[in-house]
């Protein structure tokens, strides 16, 4: 099991370390409305101006750039949607109106998103075996037990304990028949371990040791990530010709960025491990590892921190990306997005530009310190070294109903200390960033060449 990444916080035993700082805006966007720009909405007779308080919202994420009105109308529509459920959207002739830009009320309104993390990353994964999703899905919801109060709350787990114990034991012939051949052993051994987990389990339960509980889930939720880790056989599809001279990341990796706070009064320093997908991204991942082993970003600071993302990755001067030795030229790379149901990304177009309303992207801006690629807002394939992590609250924005999916590359997840992100200030510093494990899947390495 992965070892828990601490924090260190400097000595004040006055101020507790505040996950949130009061003085940061919370990712809540508030509206005044009026009809001036944006044409009429069929059921409401409020004016719409758009205005932002508090924050600029950061549509496009490199320096120098703002939100478009298209994006500020497509969020407007939503939230007055959602709130006052709006059957309808009358544009003006002059507004984006060509061709429908939100999904069904039905669909965005679908159930609560996934927001765990780790969660977002199983589902991520190219597999197909429904035996070990029934095993997973309980295993999962016990974090919904856990709100309920007091040890009431045992009754539950209780229950969803048997169900994914039931489930591994009707199921486990198919999941072991799952197991790519190569890493049918060490998926079999983390089986065993996860039928003795959950008997421990059981144990923690029946001694009614509620703070016990999270700790052993999130140990036997480890043991079914590995398991369908080992279902994966190999790179599961060709990237296309022209990106594959590219550095690419053929599978997953972990990195751990280890950042220095400086003028925290409860924290001094503190190590963000991050998954990185790259079966659902691999050009994007592939080419920030890349950046990594050049030790592109050590010794960068924050450049923004505003509540709603922490961005950082601009280099000094006059460039705003990545610039190769080897070509003297910025190296960009191509927006790239994965949608349920297709077998490899997109290349170079947002999901409403292929008209692909309502695709379910692979990786949602679903998570807490979702991880994704800056680029110029109307240039899709300009993105190069500029990254940034989302803070937001998932139920307000649902996964493909904000304004994010399907236009930014997300190419993974902060997994531990992510609550530490709304901490970050502009000018703390990234100390180092280091490749912990899958540097192996890394193809086409440029680091590698001379120059």
């Amino acid at each position: 099991m992965a070892a828990i990444l601490s924090c260190h916080h400097s000595a004040s035993p006055a101020t507790p370390s505040k996950f949130i700082s009061p003085s940061i805006p919370t990712n809540r966007t508030r509206f005044s409305i009026s009809h001036k720009q944006f044409g009429t909405l069929s059921s409401s007779p409020l004016p719409i101006k758009c205005q932002i308080q508090n924050r600029q919202v950061p549509f496009s994420f490199l320096k120098g750039k703002s939100f478009s009105i298209k994006e500020c109308a497509i969020s407007i529509a939503l939230a007055v949607g959602l709130v006052t459920g709006v059957p309808a959207l009358d544009w003006s002739s002059n507004a984006y109106a060509a061709n429908p830009v939100l999904p069904d009320l039905s669909v965005l309104i679908s159930g609560p998103p996934i927001k765990d993390p780790g969660a977002l990353l199983r589902y991520a994964l190219p597999i197909n075996n429904k035996a070990i999703r029934e095993v997973q899905k309980p295993l999962e919801d016990i974090t919904e037990s856990l709100k309920v109060a007091g040890v009431k709350a045992l009754d539950s787990v209780e229950r969803n304990l048997r169900q994914a114990s039931r489930a591994l034991k009707q199921g486990k012939a198919l999941i072991v028949s799952g197991l790519a051949e190569s890493k049918k052993d060490h998926g079999v051994e983390l089986l065993g371990k996860l039928e003795a987990g959950m008997d421990e389990l059981q144990q923690i339960v029946e001694d009614r040791n509620r703070d016990g509980v999270a700790e052993k889930q999130k140990e036997l939720l480890q043991y079914v990530g590995g398991v369908e880790e080992d279902m994966v056989d190999g790179f599961p599809y060709e990237v296309p010709e022209e990106y594959q001279s590219m550095p690419l990341l053929k599978g997953r990796a972990t990195v751990d960025m280890k950042v220095k706070f400086k003028d925290n009064p409860t924290l001094t320093d503190c190590v963000f491990r991050i998954v990185l997908d790259g079966y659902n991204a691999p050009v994007t991942a592939g080419n920030f590892v890349d950046l990594v082993e050049r030790h592109f970003y050590d010794g960068m600071e924050i450049q923004r921190a505003d509540g709603f993302v922490v961005q950082t990755g601009d280099p000094e001067g006059p460039a705003e990306g990545f610039i190769d030795p080897s070509t003297e030229k910025t190296r960009t790379i191509p927006l790239e997005i994965t949608v349920e149901g297709e077998k490899l990304p997109f290349y170079g177009s947002t999901l409403e530009e292929l008209g692909l309303y309502k695709a379910q992207t692979k990786l949602p801006f679903n998570a807490f310190g979702t991880m994704a690629m800056a680029r110029d807002e109307f240039e899709d394939n300009s993105a190069s070294s500029q990254i940034f992590w989302l803070l937001k609250e998932s139920e307000l924005t649902p996964s493909n109903s904000n304004i994010l999916d399907g236009r930014y590359a997300v190419f993974g997840y902060v997994t531990q200390n992510e609550d530490f992100l709304a901490d970050l200030k502009v000018g703390d510093v990234i100390e180092s960033i280091q490749v912990v494990s899958g540097l192996e899947n890394l193809a086409n390495p440029s680091y590698k060449i001379a120059g």
